[in-house]
């Protein structure tokens, strides 16, 4: 089995014929569906060995995620190993993950960090010689990792944003903001609520990294906006449930709903049908674009959705491991950025003039799950 002896410190800045070749290894393979381990593809990754950690095995995102992380190792015949939290908030399940990669002896790891309650076990595995990918969700801070291949949540955010505010058309913005957590701090719930908020052009939103600090009422850039509240939902369809009917509770005047993904939507539009809220008269936006949500935005119960692309995260995430331990130069962040930005589409069913967005087909020929 091939081992990498010395950590890679520090990511060298490489050339565009690494960011093609990496893309090129991405989309090589076949269709067969592959098991939990790799071993029949063709590649050059023999006897490598590496880990893929989620959030989670039920999100939908991170079950496109898993298939795409098996598929690919198929593609380039190396071993893979699945494994993931409980459900959002379970670092130790993360950690265990972790420590069982380091154990097995594997090249490196690809994980959605949780929270920065894995940070400790992630430097351990660098270490012990582990190339360590972050994937979907940059940590804090973002040297945690080698290097992450991500969707730019403050763009999706923004997008979003953007397109509540033009779609208000100048009406009162009565906001409800449903996110992740309320007893941890991750990039991904920050990026979204903060970049939303930002989209809608508050020009005070506290500090940019914390949820829920920013003055509950003022100016959007198209009026006057009142925030109703912030609930932790736990990112499911349960908790965005819940979370609505706590803010409609609070005021039933609410007209536009931020959800922190699409399971979060579909609790949160269930909400509003349920205490006689017409969906017509309430912008509600998301992050995804997996299918389901997809046709949301195309039967009218999610406005616009701001479509991220999990496969090719974790495809670029297994070439570039391959190509490290084989002996090739690390991949570069993008410009200006402290990820490897893997891009982000406004998908909205009625586009709203000066934000470009694409339409529902466009989001279904591009969908995941």
């Amino acid at each position: 089995m091939i081992r990498r002896t010395k950590r890679v410190r520090g990511l060298q800045l490489v050339g565009v014929a690494l960011v093609a070749s990496l893309a090129l290894a991405a989309c090589g393979g076949d269709d067969d569906d592959a098991g939990s381990g790799g071993g029949g593809g063709g590649g050059g990754g023999e006897d490598i060995a590496i880990s893929l950690i989620t959030k989670d095995s039920t999100n939908p995102f991170f079950v496109a995620m898993q298939e795409g992380a098996k598929d690919a190792a198929d593609a380039e015949g190396i071993d893979i190993t699945i494994a993931s939290g409980k459900e959002e908030g379970d670092d130790q399940g993360q950690i265990d993950a972790i420590e069982a990669a380091i154990t097995a002896g594997h090249q490196g790891i690809l994980i959605t960090p949780m929270s920065t309650g894995v940070n400790d076990a992630i430097q351990r595995a660098r270490d012990e010689g582990l190339y360590v990918i972050a994937l979907d969700t940059p940590p804090d801070p973002p040297d945690t990792v080698d290097i992450t291949f991500a969707t730019d949540n403050r763009k999706a955010g923004d997008l979003i944003g953007q397109y509540a505010a033009a779609k208000l058309g100048g009406d009162k913005a009565v906001i409800a903001l449903l996110d992740i957590f309320d007893d941890k701090v991750v990039s991904v719930d920050y990026n979204r609520d903060q970049g939303f908020l930002e989209g809608m052009g508050l020009t005070d939103i506290g500090d940019p990294k914390v949820n829920g600090d920013e003055p509950k009422t003022g100016s959007y850039s198209g009026g006057e906006y009142e925030i109703v509240g912030n609930v932790a939902t736990g990112a499911n369809e349960e908790g965005g449930r819940t979370g609505m009917e706590q803010l409609l509770s609070k005021n039933g005047d609410i007209n536009v709903v931020y959800t922190i993904n699409e399971p979060t939507a579909a609790g949160a539009t269930a909400a509003l049908e349920a205490q006689g809220k017409s969906l017509d008269d309430v912008i509600v936006v998301s992050v995804d674009g997996g299918r389901a949500g997809v046709e949301a935005v195309e039967n009218g119960s999610i406005d616009a959705t701001s479509q991220q692309y999990p496969a090719k995260m974790v495809e670029l995430g297994v070439a570039a491991i391959i190509k490290i331990v084989e002996g090739g130069e690390p991949p570069e962040t993008s410009p200006g950025l402290d990820f490897f930005d893997t891009g982000v589409t406004l998908i909205a069913k009625e586009p709203v003039e000066g934000v470009e967005s694409e339409d529902p087909q466009y989001g279904l020929d591009n969908a995941w799950g």
